[in-house]
């Protein structure tokens, strides 16, 4: 449980991510937000640029097939024509193509950046990342929002946007070759058939045979490249976690366990890549097979009308490459499948992530009159904290600890005491609404500011100023007032450090941190505060030091402590004595 200091209800009113289960349902937030004009500006723009690209190929279809006609006849003037016009073309061509790259990763960030902001408001919103977490509902949240929206903005367009120009390249091509393939006609059982535009029907007979062995080999990947998100997902937290915790586990000497742990991780994803591998192989059979015949067979059908003298040379270079497109563009979802079966992986985790978060938001959002779980919290026009029959349980319902009723004014000294395991911590997260399981009711006062200290609190990675102004942005508090509290809690060496950058959780002792927690809240001077073991790195001096500021600095401050030292008892008017699941907590 982390610190936090915030007027209770707090409540967002932005849009959480899309609770539909289908990808449209995670496609179209974006085009109907308040970006729709510059994401659809763009849109347009690249789809414009993609049908001018469609109709340069079109035109290069035609050229070629006067270019090669050229050569045969050795007709230098037009050759010489040619030439000239495919340069200029080439020119616009590339222009065109380099745009349309640029315009399309530009709309690709903007659609991820807005994606990412929606995600992290609803993750972090009504604290969901603490209920995903206590609750292990998600795997890896970071994972998904960082690389699983760069994939699927990326991914969306790509595979939409070519998806598009292959239609319109279809139809233009279609035309082509239904018109310059001509018909054919042949003589069976006595009679004459003939089959018009029999090059096109060729190329769909082609592309669409192939695409049906594509899917039957290659649908595996789908869940099998899911699986390979979440294991390396898995592996890459386990590395960050050794990193993070590199004291304590060199100081346990922990490495070859941590090797052990990494490499029984990473074994899962060496299982997992080689059953990619191995239908990865089987699609490139598939895939090459296709490619490679496709190379030839186009002559293969249209070398009878050449070879009656049907049309030139030329013509049948026109009618191989019309054939090549067509049956590329038909080909579309060979061509495209491991992208597709990708985004489909990626789709589905976004999916998931979605669902849960929602869920979250709906089950254990936080507001005046509602049921909490199983605890009802009230905001109420009080000054006191009450609860009233509050009874905590684990997640699994088993009884935890029976509260009762007890009334916390402000500037009351709790002091909570009792055996580990009781349910002491379990109390203090119920009052900050992090703990549904259970029975009864908690009266919290509308607009109150809480914190609570845990036995080790969050430092944000950044400036000494703004770990000690957390939850509040640095420029809250004047350096001045900052190096105030830093001597008040003995850590004056620090206050010529407030702008130096650091990972103070590695840099500071247990102790400093507990201090440094303690003139956080002689900063934001909070009406409740709730302390969790937080003075239990501090020697007795030190100690009885923290707790006297607290006293005298703050006389209007509700305290609740937890903790387990005689000597601290002096510092509290009131106790609270929590027994094992079966009796009564005493007051």
């Amino acid at each position: 449980m982390n610190a936090s200091l915030n007027p209770v209800p707090s409540r967002d009113d932005t849009p959480l991510p899309p609770s539909s289960t289908s990808a449209w349902g995670l496609i179209k937030p974006y085009w109907v937000s308040e970006d729709w004009k510059a994401a659809w500006g763009l849109l347009v723009t690249i789809i414009v640029i993609n049908l001018t690209i469609v109709g340069f190929n079109v035109w290069i279809n035609q050229w070629y097939a006067k270019f090669n006609n050229a050569l045969v006849a050795k007709d230098g003037p037009h050759f010489w024509t040619l030439l000239m016009q495919f340069t200029v073309a080439a020119f616009v061509f590339i222009t065109l193509a380099v745009y349309r790259t640029y315009l399309r990763q530009m709309l690709e960030f903007r659609w991820r950046q807005w994606l990412t902001t929606r995600y992290l408001k609803g993750w972090l919103g009504e604290l969901a990342f603490y209920r995903i977490e206590r609750d292990r509902l998600a795997d890896n949240p970071d994972q998904r929002i960082s690389d699983d929206l760069q994939s699927f903005a990326t991914n969306t367009l790509e595979l939409s946007l070519g998806l598009l120009s292959t239609v319109v390249t279809l139809f233009s091509f279609i035309t082509i070759l239904w018109t310059i393939g001509g018909a054919l006609s042949f003589h069976l059982a006595g009679s004459t058939w003939t089959i018009p535009g029999y090059m096109v029907w060729m190329a769909a007979i082609y592309a669409i045979g192939g695409s049906y062995v594509m899917h039957k080999v290659g649908h595996p990947l789908v869940s099998i490249n899911y699986q390979q998100q979440r294991v390396e997902a898995d592996f890459r937290f386990g590395l960050i976690r050794v990193r993070e915790n590199s004291e304590q586990i060199a100081l346990y000497n922990g490495v070859r366990t941590e090797e052990s742990n990494a490499q029984n991780v990473f074994t899962r994803i060496r299982d997992n890549w080689w059953r990619i591998m191995t239908y990865t192989r089987r699609l490139n059979f598939v895939t090459n097979f296709y490619t490679q015949a496709a190379i030839i067979f186009p002559y293969i059908v249209a070398s009878p009308r050449y070879f009656a003298g049907a049309f030139t040379f030329g013509v049948l270079t026109q009618i191989a490459d019309a054939f090549g497109t067509v049956s590329g563009s038909l080909s579309w979802f060979i061509n495209n499948y491991a992208s597709l079966v990708e985004w489909r992986a990626t789709v589905n985790r976004l999916r998931e992530f979605s669902r849960i978060v929602q869920s979250t938001h709906l089950r254990e959002s936080v507001s005046p009159g509602t049921e909490h779980g199983g605890i009802n919290l009230h905001y109420v026009d009080e000054n006191a904290l009450t609860t009233h029959d509050l009874q905590l349980a684990l997640p699994n319902g088993t009884p935890l600890a029976a509260i009762g009723d007890i009334v916390v004014e402000p500037g009351a000294r709790w002091l909570v005491r009792g055996p580990s395991g009781a349910g002491k911590s379990t109390l203090l997260r119920a009052f900050a609404g992090l703990w549904p399981f259970g029975e009864g009711s908690i009266d919290v006062p509308v607009g109150a500011r809480t914190m609570f200290l845990p036995q080790q609190s969050y430092l944000p990675i950044g400036t000494l100023k703004a770990a000690l102004t957390y939850p509040a942005s640095a420029d809250t508090f004047s350096d001045e007032a900052c190096r105030e509290v830093l001597a008040s809690c003995r850590l004056e060496s620090y206050g010529d450090r407030l702008g130096e950058s650091a990972h103070w959780t590695r840099v500071l002792s247990p102790g400093e941190q507990q201090r440094l927690a303690a003139a956080r809240v002689l900063l934001h001077k909070p009406d409740f505060l709730f302390l969790d073991e937080a003075t239990s790195a501090l020697d007795p001096d030190n100690e009885s030091h923290v707790y006297r500021l607290l006293n005298e600095r703050l006389p209007k401050t509700a305290i609740v402590s937890v903790a387990h030292r005689e000597s601290i008892a002096g510092f509290h008017n009131r106790t609270l004595f929590i027994e094992r699941a079966g009796e009564r907590a005493v007051a």
